[in-house]
């Protein structure tokens, strides 16, 4: 009977770290899809990886990409994008992005994605950082 339990338990570890590795790659695939929009200067499609509660805070593409550009510029325009540590629990993600912006100065954001109702996951919010000595 121990052995039955102890496998269940580990089947049911496995499967949760698996989820969480399958929700931290759309994580990645998501931030990485709104940086290239970003990229292209694509409001619609940069405001659209937004959860539902940033996009009703700024209500349109236009906004939300004004607001980028003016407090977010090393998320806006960089030289590299690199993932670092990522952590995914009760469909909530926290991803850390190591950043060098167009001028080359070091920066360290940490996104933070949720599971919508309708099982799309967006991001909530991202915190940005330029690093100590960069």
């Amino acid at each position: 009977m121990r052995v039955i339990m102890l496998t269940i338990c580990l089947l049911a570890s496995l499967s949760c770290a698996a989820h969480s590795d399958d929700d931290i790659a759309a994580a990645r695939t998501i931030i990485s899809s709104q940086a290239d929009a970003f990229g292209r200067d694509d409001d619609a499609a940069a405001f659209a990886f937004a959860a539902p509660a940033l996009q009703e805070m700024f209500q349109q593409p236009a906004t939300f990409m004004a607001m980028v550009k003016r407090s977010y510029a090393p998320v806006y325009r960089h030289k590299s994008f690199e993932f670092g540590e990522a952590r995914a629990m009760d469909g909530k993600i926290m991803q850390n992005v190591h950043i060098r912006d167009a001028d080359g100065e070091l920066w360290e954001a940490l996104y933070t994605l949720e599971r919508q109702p309708d099982g799309s996951l967006r991001i909530t919010g991202c915190t940005l950082l330029k690093m100590a000595g960069a």
